[in-house]
């Protein structure tokens, strides 16, 4: 097909999950994600992606691009100034990404991640 469209909305049963406790900072943030788009060799995904406010420490292995729809979080690279995310706003997250994620109100975003090498 080379293509695929899904919308942000009425996407069906989410798949539930949390930070590993060892990573939390601060609340109870809790994850729901909605994984719209595997490609055939496994390495690109792309979905929705909704958590409830809380902070944790975070470390990326792969490239995600993500956009929010909703909310606001504010994400801290180590050693680095806080940048504050809100409806409309883009980040691109490379692989060695270590710091905080804090959603200060419920945030969702849409997301493409590929854990192909550079």
């Amino acid at each position: 097909m080379g293509w695929q469209r899904f919308a942000a909305t009425g996407l069906g049963e989410p798949e539930e999950g949390a930070p590993a406790p060892d990573r939390v900072l601060a609340g109870a943030p809790r994850f729901r994600t909605w994984n719209r788009y595997e490609s055939a060799d496994g390495h690109v995904f792309c979905g929705v992606w909704e958590c409830t406010p809380g902070k944790w420490r975070v470390t990326y292995d792969e490239w995600e691009s993500c956009t929010l729809l909703e909310g606001r979080s504010v994400v801290t690279p180590d050693g680095g100034e806080p940048v504050v995310l809100g409806p409309g706003d883009t980040m691109v997250l490379e692989p060695g990404f270590a710091g905080t994620w804090e959603v200060i109100e419920t945030t969702r975003k849409t997301y493409v991640i590929s854990t192909r090498s550079a």
